[in-house]
């Protein structure tokens, strides 16, 4: 197969920051991505109703004329939460979801969840909306290890979860275990599931043998070649409980290059190019409309969307730099400078 054309995809976990950076990378999603759940960890986050209209607004206003590229909000869940304020936000179609950080689990964090019995309000509300909790999937006890802290949340955290909240509907994001795809495949009623490129491109043997590289720290951190394994095998399954979700995170090239990076891969302009490599690769390139474009409106209820987008097979390279506006100068994307087997073309 040397061409291949697809409903227009969606990204269901996208970080778009905000300022110059938000104008700097918008663009790479809003070509090719018909809707992207939009992260609410900004400085200060995105916690209520009328926070995110704004940043939507602040979305809307840097999209080129004629794009009918639709960021979707989501609402940053913190003790404090008033769950009558997310009601009606998702009433009146401002909120999509709400996201679930564990306190210092990821980038801005900080002001996430330490308790889940304080937010048993919030949650009961979402069960009765049928409003999704998005989750970042990671116990942060400074006695788990790193490259355990996924399987621990599974265990200690969502499992307790589900149960008390019976109705709820999770999405449990950029999912990077084979115990995260049993857990999800176990609970496929109500719990769907995001991958991302890089974690089914590239294990924690890329990240550390031969040196450290710093583009390839995200959080959950790359694991073990067996999980890897595990997750292509779940996207390629064509299951509909898994979807595109890029995470791409960008940073200023000074920030992950550093004494202490930050983690974040940023694979926005080339998303959809790798993800089409992994599947074909497996011989599931049949499989990749259904994980890109169809299993995620699914999941929350939405049409997919009415025009397609072409893959053809060629050479095309990963931009070695993005510029940024102001003091942030540059950032470098996942895998840059690498060749790629397929490129977009345009609308089919």
């Amino acid at each position: 197969m040397d061409a291949l054309t697809l409903r227009r995809p969606d990204d269901w976990h996208l970080h778009l920051r905000d300022g110059a950076m938000l104008a700097a990378v918008l663009p790479a999603t809003a070509a090719v991505m018909g809707r992207a759940i939009v992260m609410p960890n900004l400085v200060p986050p995105v916690v209520t109703t009328s926070q995110a209209a704004a940043y939507r607004a602040r979305i809307l206003a840097l999209l080129p004329p004629g794009s009918r590229f639709q960021p979707l909000m989501t609402a940053y869940l913190t003790e404090d939460s008033d769950p009558d304020d997310l009601a009606a936000g998702h009433r009146d179609g401002v909120l999509t979801a709400v996201k679930l950080y564990p306190a210092g689990a990821t980038t801005n964090s900080h002001a996430g969840v330490r308790d889940l019995s304080r937010v048993r309000r919030v949650l009961e509300r979402l069960e009765a909306l049928g409003m999704p909790l998005l989750v970042h999937g990671e116990v942060t006890t400074p006695e788990v290890d790193i490259f355990d802290r996924e399987a621990v949340f599974l265990d200690t955290v969502l499992s307790p979860l589900l149960a008390e909240h019976t109705a709820l509907r999770v999405v449990f994001e950029h999912a990077t275990t084979a115990e995260a795809v049993a857990f999800v495949r176990a609970h496929r009623d109500r719990v769907g599931c995001t991958v991302t490129p890089q974690h089914l491109l590239a294990n924690r043997n890329d990240m550390l043998v031969g040196g450290v590289r710093p583009h390839f720290y995200c959080l959950p951190v790359l694991k073990r070649a067996r999980h890897q394994q595990a997750l292509v095998q779940a996207v390629t399954s064509g299951e509909p409980s898994f979807f595109l979700g890029t995470d791409s995170a960008p940073h200023p090239v000074s920030a992950k290059e550093s004494a202490c990076g930050c983690a974040g891969c940023y694979t926005a302009p080339v998303a959809l190019q790798l993800y089409a490599e992994v599947f074909d690769a497996h011989g599931a390139l049949e499989k990749l409309e259904g994980f890109a474009s169809l299993h995620g409106p699914a999941f929350y209820g939405l049409p997919v969307n009415p025009d397609r987008i072409r893959l053809v097979r060629g050479q095309d390279v990963v931009p070695s730099a993005v510029a940024v506006e102001g003091p942030a100068a540059e950032l470098r994307p996942f895998l840059a400078g690498r060749a790629l087997a397929w490129r977009v073309q345009a609308e089919g």
